[in-house]
């Protein structure tokens, strides 16, 4: 019986040891992922449209179904024609005014105000525009990939070129 104890005890013991050594791998694993402090300053900015610029934040948003933030900045009065995404889009205001039409053209009585701390989500392929008063900052997550398919290309602006 004593003998039958023993191995009980040692079965137990050698159970809890071997549960502790992986329990505190995935621990020590856990750690090696760190957190990561993305700094205004240190953002690449990227012209995408007359008076608007585009940085990633985190992520790959040309990756498939990975997920992303990026930011886009634009002038005051900036006009984002019609376009839609083959994702659905996350937008928060982070600066200035943010008007957002849905349709298939620019309509600015189809405009509607969202202001900073606002949030809209946009599903898959809705047509959609939109304009900036004052500098306007919004901040776009969602899972990739990013594109940008424009309802009419011939009404998108290209950025001015940098003067030499």
């Amino acid at each position: 019986m004593t003998k039958m104890r023993t191995m009980m005890v040692g079965a137990v013991l050698a159970a809890v040891l071997v549960l502790g050594v992986r329990s505190e791998r995935a621990v020590g694993q856990g750690n090696e992922a760190t957190h990561k402090i993305v700094r205004y300053k240190d953002l690449k900015w990227t012209p995408i449209i007359k008076g608007c610029d585009i940085a990633q934040v985190s992520g790959d948003m040309d990756a498939q179904d990975q997920p992303f933030v990026l930011r886009v900045r634009c002038v005051d009065g900036a006009k984002i024609p019609a376009h839609w995404h083959p994702t659905d889009e996350n937008v928060t205001v982070l600066r200035g005014v943010f008007l957002v039409g849905m349709g298939d053209t620019f309509d600015e009585a189809k405009l509607q105000t969202m202001n900073v701390g606002n949030f809209l989500t946009m599903p898959k392929e809705t047509r959609h525009f939109a304009l900036s008063r004052g500098e306007t900052i919004v901040q776009v997550h969602g899972a990739g990939p990013f594109k940008v398919n424009w309802v009419n290309p011939s009404e998108v602006e290209p950025p001015a070129t940098a003067k030499q």
